[in-house]
């Protein structure tokens, strides 16, 4: 048994030189609705020397407001492909954390399989691999609800809660989210290039909304060239949504809690559903709610629910 404690006492101090000399962390999909609040939430982080920030393009608005960002923390946006094993190779030397955002989105089928694939899974069995090379000892994924079910858009399920459930479905973009997650949960223990330990946790948020929401602006630059009408995209499937800083945070006390010692080991490999007090709702006025400041309404077709007339 010696040997097997005093290569954990090496792990611990190796840990804590680079906490007192300061660490790095990488946010991949940081030029993205979450990836870039987790970007400006690592900023407050105590000895954190650098944030590289990961996506494959940045609009010149956020590298400004990155800028702005920096002080006793450097922010350096990478731009590159997740795909790229020499890109992952540089983006992930001497760093201590990933938050892994990346992801390509789709739920109406206009993106094509293979490429949902590959970024969802392939790209993040790429990213555990340069992991280990790199000899990184913290992986933070964001995964998503849909890796539990339901396993059409026509499935119901009502009040839904946390008992183990897996997503049968072969659609892209939940098949691909399953098979991630699996990768980064099961990649939880591997040895790393220095002897060193890969610890993994993942985060199954809800529907996500906020400021910046790529299908909130999609649907208010809609409504705005059709009288002012939101298009229906579910009047009645009610849905848990969450708020982008709350997930944004969720990442921040994920990460704390895996860089400390005591606390890590009930984590390390579980994943966790983020929430939070937003009432449940249909996506539908879940959109109403937060666009009609602009003056825009919901087909005159159905009426709102008595919890909206206000």
């Amino acid at each position: 048994m010696l040997p097997s404690i005093f290569c954990f006492l090496e792990c611990v101090v190796c840990y804590f030189g680079l906490a007192m000399m300061g660490w790095s962390c990488l946010v991949t999909g940081a030029g993205r609705f979450l990836g870039q609040r987790i970007a400006c939430l690592l900023v407050e982080e105590k000895e954190l020397k650098e944030i590289r920030a990961l996506d494959k393009a940045f609009r010149p608005e956020l590298r400004e407001e990155f800028s702005e960002l920096q002080n006793k923390t450097k922010l350096t946006a990478l731009e590159g492909d997740i795909l790229d094993e020499s890109c992952l190779k540089r983006a992930c030397q001497d760093i201590l954390v990933i938050i892994h955002t990346t992801s390509v989105i789709d739920v109406t089928g206009v993106t094509h399989r293979d490429s949902v694939m590959n970024v969802n899974e392939k790209g993040t069995q790429l990213l555990l691999e340069a992991c280990v090379q790199a000899t990184v000892p913290i992986f933070i994924y964001t995964s998503t609800l849909e890796v539990a079910r339901p396993n059409s858009y026509k499935e119901i399920i009502q009040n839904g809660h946390e008992e183990p459930l897996e997503n049968t479905w072969s659609a892209p973009y939940p098949y691909s989210k399953k098979l991630a997650e699996k990768a980064v949960l099961a990649a939880n223990g591997w040895t790393l290039k220095n002897g060193g330990t890969l610890y993994t946790c993942a985060l199954r948020p809800m529907v996500i909304y906020g400021e910046g929401s790529p299908i909130l602006s999609a649907g208010i630059n809609e409504a705005l060239n059709n009288n002012r009408i939101l298009s229906s995209f579910s009047k009645f499937s009610r849905v848990n949504p969450v708020y982008v800083g709350n997930v944004a945070w969720a990442h921040i006390l994920a990460m704390r809690v895996l860089q400390d010692p005591k606390k890590a080991p009930s984590v390390q490999g579980q994943f966790y559903y983020i929430s939070d007090d937003t009432p449940h709702q249909s996506y539908d006025n879940l959109d109403y709610t937060l666009s009609k400041e602009f003056g825009l309404r919901l087909d005159s077709r159905w009426s709102l629910p008595l919890a909206l007339m206000y």
